[in-house]
């Protein structure tokens, strides 16, 4: 039996994750595969971005969260960063974009008025300013905020967690993946959609909310956003974030078709009826 399988049995034992989180101990990469971390879906895709960069021979990242809110998950993506850049060798800038006043009034339907409304998740700027380290926190309206910051971008894009709610802050995020030629974002970006699930009372779909947007922009143009096709099934442990983690595929980026898969490392298929 192989240490990952071994470990996978240990960790199914109740409790058994929840004692790994609050003593994190072991390489970045087995607690990656493992999923432990407060954030297990921005753990993933800060790591799965820092090595793509790292395989395309990358100085480093930026990763974004847009929807920073209370601040928690940007505080856990510094964290994150800062780990995960010690152990690629890269470095990693954390970005978090927010209006800082809470939610704009909803345009119409498609922002889902029935589940959000105006002033929700209201920051306390002066608070979360006091706790972040290194992280940038850019306020204002995002369709103002994204264009004028892309000009100061050190690092192409790795990983954006995407929790604005709406369909239109959703589509103005968007504005992150223009740059021209791909010069300010990988050729695949990993992104995780927040509000693609939860409330059930939002009845998610193709015709509302992030969904849409979604599927809008990968009408308009060369670049698709999509699912990461049975990511559960390659997972030790498959949790209900698989199903929102997306990749960004820009098949025009000048380093899209470059090989990542290093002299002597080889793939092996997952054996029938196994997730680990």
């Amino acid at each position: 039996m192989n240490s990952d399988r071994m470990l996978g049995l240990l960790t199914r034992i109740p409790g058994a994750r929840s004692l790994w989180c609050r003593f994190p101990i072991g390489p970045v990469d087995l607690r990656v595969r493992f999923g432990i971390w407060h954030r297990p879906h921005y753990a993933y895709g800060v790591y799965s971005a820092a090595d793509l960069a790292r395989r395309l021979g990358l100085d480093g990242i930026t990763v974004i969260e847009l929807g920073v809110a209370g601040g928690q998950g940007l505080l856990s993506l510094e964290e994150i960063a800062a780990a995960v850049a010690k152990a690629v060798g890269i470095r990693i800038e954390v970005v978090g974009f927010d209006s800082g006043e809470g939610m704009p009034a909803p345009v119409d339907y498609r922002d889902l008025p029935h589940v959000w409304s105006q002033g929700f998740y209201k920051m306390d700027q002066d608070k979360l300013k006091a706790r972040l380290s290194k992280a940038e926190l850019v306020l204002g309206e995002i369709r103002e905020t994204i264009p004028s910051w892309m000009a100061s971008c050190r690092f192409p894009i790795g990983f954006v967690a995407f929790d604005l709610d709406y369909y239109t802050s959703t589509m103005n995020a968007f504005r992150l993946f223009n740059s021209p030629g791909g010069n300010l974002h990988l050729p695949r970006v990993y992104c995780y959609f927040d509000d693609t699930i939860w409330p059930e009372r939002a009845c998610h779909n193709q015709f509302t909310g992030e969904l849409l947007a979604i599927r809008e922009f990968n009408e308009a143009g060369d670049k698709k956003i999509c699912p990461l096709h049975l990511l559960r099934h390659t997972r030790i442990h498959p949790a209900r974030w698989n199903d929102q983690i997306y990749v960004m595929h820009d098949f025009t980026h000048p380093l899209y078709c470059r090989n990542v898969t290093p002299a002597g490392e080889t793939y092996t298929q997952l054996p029938i009826g196994d997730s680990g």
